[in-house]
């Protein structure tokens, strides 16, 4: 779906929107990548085949070896993108349909496979002709130029996007540029007749801040329970706690960017997902394809200082979320028993940075309270769809036939949670650690009720995606945090 937008090409460098020029016998050729769409097909083509088979980088590897045409023939049929749901320039696109009305030719040209151009022009039925790589030959640079001009002669306008672009703006009657740069700007008005821009540049800083997810370290307050729980607050084991926490932060944002690289088809398809940074195109997929092994090594380095156990769980963190992004995210239940331990995982980081013990009681609850919280993402992923009219979650392996069933899972677990708190409250255990252990009944009351309250608002459909974001943002349950805390506390010192 495209935005109906008026054209907006200025003249040398100028943003007003000018008269467009006369079409008459002059044929405008658009590109594709960064230009008609905010993406890059050879990076969506890579990303879309290892989400089908995590071996895929192999085969690409001999394949560029052949040469890059080669190996964007190689991803074109490795991966399936859905060209319908791609990020589209509408500007651009409104301004080819306006050439094509005054009865101007359109053709796409670009250094994308021959087959994703074909799909792509078959989408939006606005061009003429569809010229793209074909296995042997990379349509780009001085060999899109060529092409060009043995085509079309000098009698054409270029929209492009890139220095690659030059070689073609040189030869071309008028050159478009496409959310160019200054320098870009410049570079293309010294080599054309004519030139128009559209758009500006787009931060990197910011939709890069927004796919490491920092809101989604609060989840990384977990490292703190060992030491919290077993009463062990010193600056030594503080210390300890705050690098984990850097070192699980980091590591966290690098899955969080190859997870959005591998989910992109199943994030345009969601209602709020699609606007996220690499779904719609706000962030190159080039940026996330380095992003996530260098915030992967700079956690490791931070838990290096932490021993060989901290970075055994890490690993291990590291290997199961990644195993989640390729495959378990689509097996019903394991699903939610993989993120459950994750969670888990983070209070057993806690204790292996910290040398401190973990309880069996502290374990067994964790797991079944986040088992819970698992079900309940879940769960508002169905709703979402039982609402949109879809019938399957997208990229997950349940239907909204199976809702019922995951709500009573959220519930049923988290009662079981409650119950192993409890227990806990009235076992020998207890008294060793607290001076008033009768008081953290009141935590069992509250638990209680905030996890039935978040399956019933879940089943209301106002449920944010991540039911951990949605308890940081809720005004209620930082209130409900806020009187656990003061339990704990009057337990530990009346």
């Amino acid at each position: 779906m495209h935005r109906d937008l008026a054209a907006a090409a200025a003249p040398r460098g100028d943003d007003a929107a000018p008269a467009l020029p006369d079409a008459d016998g002059i044929t405008l050729v658009c590109d594709l990548d960064c230009t008609l769409i905010r993406t890059d097909m050879l990076y969506e083509t890579f990303w879309a085949a290892v989400s089908a088979n995590w071996s895929a980088p192999l085969p690409a590897l001999r394949a560029l070896m052949r040469g890059r045409a080669a190996l964007k023939a190689h991803l074109a049929g490795a991966g399936e993108v859905a060209v319908a749901d791609l990020p589209y320039e509408d500007e651009v696109i409104d301004r080819v349909r306006d050439w094509r009305a005054r009865g101007g030719r359109t053709a796409l040209v670009t250094g994308a496979d021959q087959s994703i151009a074909e799909r792509v022009a078959a989408h939006l039925g606005i061009f003429d002709e569809v010229h793209g790589s074909d296995g042997s030959r990379n349509l780009k640079g001085p060999a899109k130029a060529a092409f060009l001009e043995q085509r079309f002669g000098r009698r054409f306008a270029y929209i492009g996007d890139s220095r690659a672009d030059l070689a073609v703006w040189e030869i071309a009657a008028e050159a478009i540029t496409v959310n160019a740069s200054g320098d870009l700007r410049r570079a293309a008005e010294a080599r054309a007749p004519q030139t128009a821009h559209m758009g500006q540049p787009g931060p990197i800083l910011k939709p890069a801040l927004k796919a490491m997810r920092p809101h989604q370290w609060a989840k990384n307050v977990l490292i703190f329970l060992p030491v919290l729980a077993g009463h062990a607050l010193s600056l030594a084991t503080l210390t300890q706690a705050v690098l984990a926490f850097a070192a699980f932060s980091l590591v966290a944002s690098s899955v969080y960017v190859l997870n959005d690289l591998l989910d992109l088809a199943a994030d345009r398809a969601h209602p709020r997902k699609r606007f996220r940074p690499f779904a719609s195109g706000a962030l190159p997929l080039r940026h996330g394809t380095w992003m996530a092994p260098a915030l992967l090594l700079a956690g490791v380095a931070i838990a290096a200082l932490l021993g060989p156990a901290f970075l055994a769980v890490m690993a291990g963190y590291y290997l199961t979320t990644t195993a989640y992004s390729l495959w378990l995210k689509r097996q019903p239940v394991i699903d939610i028993c993989t993120l459950a331990v994750l969670y888990a995982v983070r209070i057993a980081a806690g204790g292996a940075a910290t040398g401190i013990e973990l309880s069996v009681w502290l374990l067994a609850f964790s797991i079944f309270f986040f088992f819970s919280l698992a079900a309940v993402k879940r769960q508002a992923e169905l709703v979402d769809g039982l609402a949109s009219g879809r019938d399957k979650a997208a990229g997950r392996g349940y239907g909204v036939d199976d809702l019922p069933l995951v709500a009573m899972m959220a519930t049923a677990s988290g009662y079981v949670s409650v119950m192993v708190m409890a227990l806990y409250v009235n076992s020998p255990a207890v008294t060793a650690l607290y001076t008033a252990p009768e008081m953290l009944w009141g935590i069992c009351g509250v638990l209680l009720y905030w996890l039935s309250r978040m399956v019933f608002i879940t089943h209301r459909g106002q449920m944010h995606d991540d039911p951990v974001v949605f308890a940081a943002r809720d005004r209620v349950s930082r209130v409900l945090f806020v009187v656990i805390l003061g339990f704990f506390t009057a337990g530990s010192l009346l």
